[in-house]
This record gives C-alpha cells, sequence and structure tokens, in this order.
C-alpha cells in the first residue's frame, strides 16, 4: 500500500493470530519448504498483476486482469484448491466457511481454476460488497493488444 499507516494497521489485523506472511517472491518457496507440515496456504487475492503476464477475464463486469499464481502452484505442487467465504453476521463478527472448488489440479486446463475461484469471488462480492475492502485500483490496466 502507498499508505504506510494503513499498511502496518492491515498487517498488523493479519499476523496477530500467528498467520505469516509472505511476499510473492517468497511463497513459492515458503510452500515447496513447508510442504510436509500441517498447514494452509491462503492467498489473497486483491492485489492487480502486470497487464502483460495477467490472466485475463471479466469480473464485476470489467475486464480484468488476475494473477495466475493459485492455479500454478496447486499444479505444481498438486494440492487442491480451496475457497473461503467471508460472512459478516453483525457488527465485529465474521463467519468463514471453507468450499473446495477444485480437488485435482491436473485434471484441469490453462485458465480453469482462476476461473472458478474469480467466479465464486464475485458471487460473494455481489451478495455482501460492504464487507470487501475497496481501497486499491482493481482495473487500473488494461489488457495490451498482444494479449487479446
Amino acid at each position: 500500500l502507498h499508505n504506510k499507516h494503513f499498511d502496518r494497521l492491515l498487517h498488523h489485523m493479519r499476523t496477530r493470530s500467528g498467520t505469516r506472511l509472505y511476499t510473492m517472491r517468497e511463497t513459492s518457496k515458503a510452500m515447496l519448504r513447508d510442504r510436509h507440515l500441517n498447514t494452509a496456504t491462503a492467498f489473497i487475492a486483491d492485489q492487480t498483476p502486470s497487464p502483460e503476464r495477467a490472466w485475463w477475464t471479466t469480473f464485476l463486469g470489467q475486464e480484468t486482469p488476475v494473477f495466475l499464481g493459485t492455479e500454478g502452484l496447486s499444479k505444481k505442487l498438486g494440492y487442491p484448491v480451496v475457497y473461503i467465504a467471508m460472512e459478516r453476521p453483525r457488527r465485529g463478527h465474521y463467519r468463514m466457511t471453507m468450499e473446495l472448488l477444485v480437488a485435482d489440479p491436473s485434471n484441469t486446463v490453462e485458465g480453469e481454476i482462476t476461473e472458478i475461484h474469480t467466479r465464486r469471488l464475485e458471487a460473494d462480492i455481489r451478495r455482501s460488497p460492504e464487507i470487501w475492502l475497496w481501497t486499491h485500483r482493481r482495473w487500473k490496466h488494461r489488457r495490451p493488444v498482444s494479449v487479446a
């Protein structure tokens, strides 16, 4: 984030219960290192990739670049993909529900896992837009002509 105070607040909120945060560069190495442990890796899908390296899809009615990282790592390591739905039944209380999106990533074509995840996330946002963090510019990029 560009605001270091807000960035510190988000970091504190995300790590206060023992969660470890990794940069994109660290994620693959950490997952390989820890694959023998009984852990889960969560990807926070709130960033915008560079337009040239992105998977392009329609998200909330807009042409949108998304990362293929979760899909790639799940295929590389043979890990299932689980979606965590977030609900806020009342102020200050949240409920998380896990949903298996893809049990065997080796049986998918490129972009399939990403599309399944994007459709599921879109449904959650349409159902409860008030609980989503809208601080980043999701649609700041346009699809390059060479990617079309």
